[in-house]
């Protein structure tokens, strides 16, 4: 077509896109991502490699990461932007593993690997993940701390990014380890190296209306309560990360259920609500909530009316159990114990932050004498506002459930993508995704004419086929 009527085309088709098109896609600002999880393994073969005979080491997870099951680790509390005009996607995540292996005579680890903050980037039909890492490189020993290395490439498989919805739910995308993400990986593995597959599911905000912003009310200074009763409070307590694995791991094939407030935060549960007293360091309060854990060979396991103490720089767990027939049952039975030193208020509130917890004996029968006494369990943390205006620390935010997806049955240990941008169909009004907002009746024949002169055939690419196995681990 000569480059004058392909021109008058582009105008014609951009003015009746513009008439038909609500403001909101016409114009499509950058939303803001809120809340969310990444689901990723990083490499199933370097965790099992870590854990077993030859390196006999073990990981730990810092800043509210969780386990899914027994092979992969949630990062929480999404945070970025989505553009679903351009699909420009961009969101971090918290939390962090720590690996280690190989100890010395001395103490320390000859594999020693923090892998942390994880960073997705979607521009176009590519994708990158990025980590902050800080390892000890093999057989030198030296070690290294970078931010944000562009750690390994994602695949999208043709998935069309575009979009206007509440969410973005990517499942299973391929990833493969880039050269940077080699050389801070220690030397384990070569450049091109498959990694475990990604998966994220982030809440994305609508977009933001202008309004007029009031001037800041002045807020009233609160005051302690004299007879020491507290405002509000909560427990964070994960229980122990091997037993949530061992509930929905492929032995027990379980699960656990939340009730009367409790909420879940990935790697711990939060007990909220507080009510008691706090004076000078010493604390007495109940919460709502309760955790119970089912699953195979009889597991049935509720742990509720959770109540803590504290004096003298030790506290104590409690919490109403009730196990199947014939296993342990009781009530305020102090569970753990752990250390509480550092229990003062400041501007307010008074907390402690993943104070070490072990288990007592009468905790031991609560296990069904999984656990000895005095076994090491999930670190308690604890805070309680003292005043109205106190603000208690943020629970790692998870988002909101994502959509299940459609990956086919017995596929699900396969590389593959099964999930796109969730569609946002609340502007129709009808629920379709199909209709069409305003302006098709004034745009019609304009559309048609325009379409007369000029077809626009959009080629999608084909999805890579699904499958590969991953090079075994050193």
């Amino acid at each position: 077509m000569p480059a004058r009527p392909r021109a008058l085309v582009t105008v014609l088709l951009t003015a009746v896109l513009g008439a038909l098109l609500p403001a909101g896609l016409a114009h499509a600002e950058s939303r803001t991502v809120q809340g969310g999880r990444l689901d990723w393994g990083i490499k199933s073969s370097f965790q099992s490699y870590v854990t077993g005979p030859i390196a006999n080491g073990s990981y730990s997870l810092t800043g509210g990461a969780a386990t899914v099951g027994s092979s992969q680790f949630r990062f929480p509390s999404a945070t970025g932007s989505y553009d679903g005009s351009t699909g420009a996607f961009r969101s971090s995540f918290a939390g962090g593993v720590h690996f280690v292996g190989h100890k010395k005579t001395d103490g320390s680890y000859e594999l020693d690997l923090t892998l942390s903050r994880p960073t997705v980037r979607i521009s176009g039909s590519t994708g990158t993940l990025y980590l902050d890492v800080t390892s000890k490189a093999k057989g030198t020993g030296t070690v290294t701390t970078s931010s944000q290395v562009p750690f390994a490439n994602l695949s999208l498989g043709g998935i069309d990014m575009k979009g206007g919805g509440t969410a973005v739910v990517l499942n299973n995308l391929p990833a493969t380890l880039t050269s940077q993400g080699a050389k801070s990986f220690a030397g384990y593995y070569t450049a091109g190296t498959v990694l475990d597959p990604v998966s994220l599911s982030a809440d994305v905000k609508a977009a933001a209306t202008k309004k007029a912003t009031p001037p800041p009310a002045k807020s009233a200074t609160e005051k302690e309560s004299s007879s020491g009763a507290i405002a509000d409070g909560a427990v964070d307590w994960g229980v122990r990360r091997t037993f949530r694995e061992y509930v929905t791991g492929d032995i027990a094939k379980g699960r656990w259920t939340l009730s009367a407030g409790a909420e879940d935060g990935g790697a711990l549960f939060r007990f909220p609500d507080g009510e008691g007293t706090y004076k000078n360091g010493e604390l007495t309060a109940s919460f709502k909530g309760a955790v119970r854990f089912t699953g195979a060979q009889g597991l049935d396991l509720k742990l509720g009316g959770v109540r803590t103490t504290v004096a003298d720089g030790k506290g104590t767990l409690y919490a109403d159990v009730a196990g199947a027939d014939g296993d342990f049952t009781g009530k305020k039975v102090p569970l753990v114990t752990f250390t509480a030193e550092n229990l003062k208020a400041v501007k307010g509130l008074a907390k402690l932050t993943e104070a070490p917890a072990k288990l007592t004996a009468q905790g031991a029968k609560a296990f069904g004498g999984m656990y000895q006494a005095g076994t090491a369990m999930d670190p308690v943390s604890l805070a309680v506002a003292l005043t109205d205006d106190a603000k208690l620390p943020a629970l790692p935010d998870l988002g909101t459930t994502p959509t299940a997806t459609g990956t086919p049955e017995g596929q699900s240990a396969k590389p593959s993508v099964s999930a796109e941008p969730v569609a946002d169909n609340s502007t129709s009004g009808s629920g379709s995704s199909a209709a069409l907002p305003i302006g098709l009746g004034a745009g019609a024949l304009l559309l048609v004419a325009a379409v007369s002169v000029l077809v626009v055939v959009r080629r999608r690419r084909t999805r890579p086929a699904a499958g590969g196995a991953s090079p075994e681990a050193e």
